[in-house]
């Protein structure tokens, strides 16, 4: 008899767990659907990507219409508060703009007007720091550094 009501007490517990995850939706860890494009914008196309090894990828997108950069460093599996940054310069110009803090899934957006010029680009997470420079420029050839700190 006794079995038989722990038999019962568990498929309560049981049911009553499926239905509040079915109310509340998923827990608090799982990765929310961050895109480039919703964070610089849907006229924002994807126009390069770097790996920060495997904690995430710096996307640096661009807006034809009007001639900005965009950049964003996406974690891969969003959670507790990360040093993280995004950051484009463009050295002909000489103009900036960085996002850093410490944020959950991801940073940026860093815009500056891109159009014509060579771009070069960075960011990190925890201590894995991405640059990218001479992006997306015909004369000259890209240079990639990933270090580890």
């Amino acid at each position: 008899m006794r079995s038989m009501r722990n038999v019962a007490s568990a498929g309560a517990l049981t049911t009553l767990m499926v239905g509040a995850t079915a109310a509340f939706g998923t827990t608090a860890s799982a990765a929310p659907n961050v895109t480039p494009q919703s964070v610089c914008g849907n006229a924002y196309k994807t126009v390069n990507s770097a790996a920060v090894g495997s904690l995430g990828t710096i996307y640096l997108t661009y807006n034809a219409s009007n001639g900005k950069n965009c950049v964003v460093t996406i974690r891969s599996n969003p959670g507790t508060a990360q040093d993280m940054s995004a950051s484009i310069y463009i050295p002909d110009t000489d103009a900036w703009a960085d996002d850093t803090g410490k944020f959950t899934s991801y940073a940026g957006p860093a815009y500056a007007y891109g159009k014509g010029h060579c771009v070069s680009w960075s960011g990190h997470i925890a201590n894995v720091y991405v640059s990218v420079d001479n992006s997306n420029c015909a004369s000259l050839k890209e240079n990639r550094v990933l270090e580890v700190r």
